[in-house]
C-alpha cells in the first residue's frame, strides 16, 4: 500500500457538509415588520446555539442574508476541542496564569455541555467523544509539550506527555514527543438543534441597527423592520462595522475529505490529531469512515477564492499526511477552503457592542469555533437575562 493520493472525481470547492441531510431547516421570508424579545443576526452554529438557549424564555427570530449554515459553519471540520490554539503555558504569559487556567477549564466544560445538549435534544450529528493527540512541531518542541502536559495536569485536565518511543509504539508516528488528552469530540456541523419557538428568516440582510433606551430597531433590505429588546450578532468572521476587533485577523484555511471507509489505523477512529507547527496539519475520522485532513493556513481573507491554490493546498496536505502516516492511501473525495478569524490570544470576542445599547456580538476567533459558540450562548444569555457569567471577562473585545 502506498501513500499516493488519488484525485479522480474530486469535488473541489464543495465542503463535505454540503451533502449533509441536516441542511433542510425551515425558513421563511420577512413579509412584515415584527417585534420580538431577541433578534439574532446569523444562522450558523453560533446563531443556532444562541437561539436554542434564549428561546427557552424569550421570543426569538434569527435573520440571515444566506440560507442557514452556508457561511463559515459549512467550512468547519468540526474538531470539537477544548485545547486552545495557544498552549496553556503560552497563554499564561499573555493574560496571566489565573485567567489562562480559567480559559482552559471553561473550554473543557463547554465540550461536556455540548455533549449534554446533543444527548438531551437527540441531535443526530454523529457526536463522538474522542481523545486528542498533539504532536511536537516547529512551533513547540518536545520540551515545551512536556511542560504543557504538566501545566494541564496541575489543574485537573487529563493530559499526558508521550516520549518518542511510546509515540512510535502506540501510534506508529515519528515525532520527538506528543500530548494525549481526553475529553474532546467530533461531529457533523450541518446537523444542529432546532430552537423551539425560534423563527429563521432568510434571505434577509440587516442594513442598519439603531438602538434606543428600550431596544434596537433593525432595518432590512426587504423593507420591513425588526424591533427587539436585545440583538445578538453571530456573524462568524464577517465583522459588523460597529464592533471593534483589535488584533483580529482573517485567515484562509484548506481541508479535504476522503471517500467513505478510508483504510486507516484503528486508533485514528478514536483520536483527533494536530501538530504544534505553523502552518499545522490536523486530521480526524468521520462516522462513515472518511478521513478529514486540514490546515495550511494563510493570513489572507481572499485566498479561499483561488481554485488553483485549493488544488495546490490539497496536494500539500496530502504530502504531509503521507509523511506522517506512510501506510495510508488517501483517496480524496472533497476539497474546500474556508475563512476563520484569529486573535492574539486564540480566545474569541464575546460581549456587548460598546457603541450600541442592548446589543452583543459573538466572533469565534481561533480554531475552536463550535466550542466557543457554546460558551458564547452561555455568556450572552446570562447578560440578556440580567445576570453575568463568571468568565465573561475572558472574552471581552
Amino acid at each position: 500500500m502506498t501513500g499516493a493520493t488519488k484525485t479522480r472525481d474530486l469535488r473541489t470547492g464543495r465542503p463535505l457538509w454540503t451533502d449533509s441531510p441536516g441542511l433542510g431547516l425551515p425558513i421563511r421570508p420577512l413579509t412584515r415588520s415584527l417585534s420580538v424579545d431577541v433578534a439574532i443576526v446569523g444562522a450558523g452554529i453560533s446563531g443556532a446555539l444562541m437561539a436554542h438557549e434564549l428561546s427557552q424564555d424569550h421570543s426569538v427570530v434569527v435573520l440571515d442574508r444566506r440560507p442557514p449554515l452556508t457561511g463559515s459553519t459549512m467550512a468547519s471540520t468540526a474538531l470539537l476541542q477544548w485545547e486552545i490554539d495557544l498552549p496553556l503555558t503560552t497563554l499564561a504569559k499573555q493574560i496571566g496564569t489565573a485567567k489562562a487556567r480559567r480559559a482552559y477549564l471553561r473550554s473543557r466544560r463547554a465540550v461536556d455541555d455540548l455533549a449534554r445538549l446533543v444527548a438531551k435534544e437527540r441531535i443526530p450529528c454523529q457526536f463522538k467523544t474522542k481523545s486528542s493527540l498533539y504532536l511536537a512541531g516547529d512551533d513547540h518542541g518536545h520540551r515545551a509539550l512536556e511542560a504543557e502536559a504538566e501545566a494541564r495536569a496541575a489543574i485537573g485536565l487529563d493530559s499526558r506527555y508521550l516520549g518518542p518511543a511510546e509515540l512510535r509504539d502506540r501510534f506508529g508516528i515519528e515525532r520527538t514527543g506528543a500530548i494525549v488528552s481526553t475529553g474532546s469530540a467530533s461531529g457533523d456541523p450541518a446537523r444542529r438543534a432546532h430552537a423551539r419557538g425560534a423563527r429563521i428568516l432568510s434571505p434577509v440582510e440587516v442594513t442598519q441597527a439603531v438602538s434606543d433606551p428600550d431596544g434596537v430597531t433593525l432595518l432590512t433590505n426587504v423593507g420591513h423592520a425588526v424591533r427587539a429588546r436585545s440583538v445578538v450578532f453571530c456573524c462568524g468572521y464577517e465583522f459588523p462595522k460597529a464592533v471593534p476587533t483589535p488584533g483580529a485577523r482573517i485567515l484562509s484555511t484548506w481541508a479535504m475529505a476522503s471517500k467513505p471507509r478510508q483504510r486507516c489505523p484503528a486508533w485514528l477512529r478514536e483520536m483527533l490529531v494536530w501538530e504544534a507547527s505553523d502552518p499545522y496539519l490536523y486530521l480526524r475520522m468521520t462516522g462513515d469512515g472518511r478521513l478529514i485532513v486540514g490546515g495550511e493556513d494563510e493570513e489572507s481573507a481572499d485566498a479561499i477564492q483561488d481554485r488553483e491554490k485549493l488544488k495546490r493546498k490539497c496536494a500539500t496536505l496530502a504530502a504531509k499526511l503521507e509523511a506522517l502516516l506512510p501506510g495510508v492511501a488517501f483517496e480524496m473525495d472533497y476539497g474546500w477552503a474556508g475563512a476563520f478569524g484569529s486573535s492574539a490570544t486564540g480566545l474569541p470576542s464575546i460581549g456587548p457592542v460598546e457603541t450600541m445599547d442592548h446589543t452583543w456580538a459573538v466572533m469565534g476567533f481561533g480554531g475552536n469555533g463550535i466550542t466557543y459558540s457554546v460558551i458564547a450562548s452561555q455568556v450572552v444569555a446570562a447578560e440578556v437575562r440580567g445576570g453575568r457569567d463568571s468568565d465573561a471577562d475572558l472574552y471581552r473585545p
